[in-house]
């Protein structure tokens, strides 16, 4: 009886593919999907911060089901063991990739071009990779232009998962723990602390994600103790958090809630409205310092200290300010433009635009994603942003915490 022919495909992985448990995902995933293995050479790293490495021979019954071993343990850094330079195609249509074209993930990724691996820049997820020259970045679908040469197949990428490449020493150098409420709250605020110390000392921006949660709960004047002390470089909003934070300098309210007596006033409901009202006529937010009516508060610092604030547009704003981008394919671009030098992210109470942005980063950027709902920190590690950090927490106190931390000498 003629033996039954098998599908044979050699990949390599390297890295701290043990400890990081890499390795019993690959060989997991290979049999899950009805393959086999044979582990043809290993080299295991003899201390703690050395590397180690595997030739695995993946064997599959038919050459669709190799098909889709491969593309299941390659975001786990397993590579063909006989590379070859990747193959890119012209785009023949705008705003849409060529069919078959390689998805990225958020981890640093290379590409092989006339023999030489090269990395691919503007490291995102969701997206294809445009090759020119001796250079490769990630590109948007929308912004394909016809001619524009698109990776396509797996052949010629590589990928290195954070695991593989950082042994585990706090929980900002390795994958995240489970999101939990139980975790004590000072050890997480006092890593939180110490990644953004070390994101400053190292000359990295650090972005701040927020919601108008950080107002309404009394965090504003938090929020500006870590501009001015350095700690926040970059702020994604949306129309909400401006105005709700305008509205606490013009009125003292959020939401018409009077902060001084935690009570609604009286024609609060207004207050909000008329806040948008007087920014538009008088131009936006620098018109109204330029007029002597803005003084303080979290976009009063933006302005004043040249830091900048993208406030992304929802169907569900009022007026809105004349600085929040409508047109969420144009705000998408601008935030994208700010991401690069972005060393730490720190979202707090806002879950649309924290999956957004979380959506944008490269998996070098570490992430704290702070809410009141766990649902929020567990949406955003289910999409891909394996690098964040939750932590269970209404904002205020959260921010406190913070400021307190990073204050200390």
């Amino acid at each position: 009886m003629a033996k039954k022919k098998a599908f044979v495909e050699h990949v390599e992985m390297h890295g701290h593919i043990v400890d990081s448990l890499l390795l019993p995902k690959v060989l997991d995933a290979i049999l899950s999907r009805g393959g086999t293995y044979h582990i043809e050479e290993f080299k295991l790293g003899e201390r703690q911060d050395d590397t180690s490495s595997a030739r695995i021979e993946v064997r599959a019954d038919t050459a669709a089901a190799l098909e889709a071993i491969l593309a299941e343990i390659h975001p786990h850094g397993a590579v063909s063991a006989e590379p070859k330079d990747c193959t890119a195609v012209p785009a023949d249509v705008a705003g849409a990739f060529p069919d078959g074209f390689y998805c990225t993930t958020n981890f640093r990724t290379q590409v092989r071009v006339g023999g030489k691996w090269i990395d691919v820049q503007d490291q995102e997820m969701d997206c294809g990779i445009v090759v020119g020259g001796e250079s490769a970045r990630c590109l948007p679908m929308t912004s394909v232009k016809v001619g524009d040469k698109i990776v396509v197949g797996r052949g010629g990428t590589r990928v290195f998962p954070p695991e593989a490449e950082v042994r585990k020493g706090s929980m900002f150098e390795f994958m995240s723990s489970p999101v939990s409420s139980e975790r004590p709250k000072a050890v997480s605020v006092r890593e939180v602390a110490a990644a953004m110390k070390r994101a400053k000392a190292a000359g990295e921006k650090i972005m701040a994600v927020l919601g108008p949660a950080v107002v309404h709960t009394g965090g504003a004047e938090l929020v500006v103790k870590l501009i001015r002390g350095g700690y926040l470089n970059v702020l994604f909003a949306g129309n909400a958090l401006a105005t709700h934070d305008m509205e606490q300098a013009f009125y003292g309210t959020s939401l018409g809630v009077s902060f001084d007596h935690g009570l609604p006033t009286d024609e609060g409901h207004e207050h909000h409205l008329r806040t948008i009202n007087t920014i538009r006529r008088l131009g936006g937010v620098r018109g109204a310092i330029d007029a002597g009516k803005l003084k303080s508060g979290i976009m009063y610092e933006c302005v004043t200290r040249n830091i900048p604030a993208v406030l992304c547009g929802s169907i569900r704003d009022d007026g809105p300010l004349p600085e929040v981008i409508t047109d969420v394919l144009l705000a998408q671009a601008e935030m994208r433009a700010h991401v690069p030098g972005t060393g730490f992210c720190l979202m707090v109470a806002t879950t649309l635009h924290s999956v957004a942005v979380g959506n944008l980063l490269p998996a070098s950027v570490k992430v704290a994603c702070v809410d009141i709902n766990p649902a929020t920190v567990t949406k955003l590690m289910d999409r891909g942003s394996t690098q964040t950090v939750g932590i269970v927490s209404d904002a205020e106190p959260f921010l406190r915490s913070l400021v307190a931390e990073l204050e200390k000498s």
